[in-house]
This record gives C-alpha cells, structure tokens and sequence, in this order.
C-alpha cells in the first residue's frame, strides 16, 4: 500500500477516535456514550481567548462542561457536555513526532474523557496503557 496523497480528514480522525472508544473499558464507554466527540479544524477564538492560548496549535483536544465529579442532581442544566479534538494542531503533532496517529488520538481522547470523569494523570495513563 502506498504513501497517502491528502493528510487525514476530520472525518479520518472520527473514524481513529470512533475505534479508540470501542477499545476503552465497557464501563467507561457507557458513561462517555453520551458526550459527543467532536472534531474541529482549530479551537474556536472564543476557545483561544478563555484559555489565553498563544497560538490555534497549543492545544490538541479540549473537554467542555462540568466532570462527573462536579456534577449534582440539584444543577440546573447548562451547555452539553462535548469533547473536542482538533485536527491541524494534532496533525502538526503527529508530523513533528511522528508518533503512531491513532495512538496520538487516543492518547488526547483519553485525556479528555479523563477530565470528564474527573481521573488522575497515572488513571488516564493507566486506562492508555490497557489499549495496547
């Protein structure tokens, strides 16, 4: 097989990121199964200007909304819960690393749903290293 022509699309990342949820332990991909993943090119301003990011590559993937940690039955509902991926800045990644693309996505997607459930860094490393 040869060399791709075109870099991976959005949907090319849906797709490693679709796979990597079907490999995470059943109890965490049926509390995630509700939170939408998301795939953008770049964070949006709105994004670059709350985190004070320097630059639309600084960030690889962002969770957006309130971890089970934080959550109560007496909250009021706000803005859903989503996981964000960002294409450019994890392209730009993966060529300066070099690093296998999808183990770069999931090592990102399980750093947010990591922020989701609220996890430790060694938890997060812990749930990485089961996939392989």
């Amino acid at each position: 097989m040869g060399v791709p022509q075109f870099p991976p699309s959005l949907d090319d990342l849906s797709a490693i990121a679709e796979r990597v949820m079907a490999d995470l332990p059943a109890p965490f991909r049926k509390a995630i199964a509700a939170v939408p993943i998301l795939v953008e090119e770049f964070p949006s301003a709105d994004v670059q200007a709350d985190m004070e990011l320097e630059s639309e590559f600084d960030i690889l993937g962002l969770y957006h909304g309130v971890d089970l940690a934080s959550k109560s039955f007496a909250d009021t509902a706000g803005d859903i819960d989503r996981i964000f991926l960002y294409r450019r800045p994890i392209l730009d990644y993966w060529c300066e690393t070099g690093e296998a693309l999808d183990h770069l996505v999931a090592h990102v997607l399980i750093h947010e749903i990591g922020h989701h459930f609220g996890l430790s860094d060694d938890d997060m490393e812990a749930i990485e290293a089961g996939l392989r």
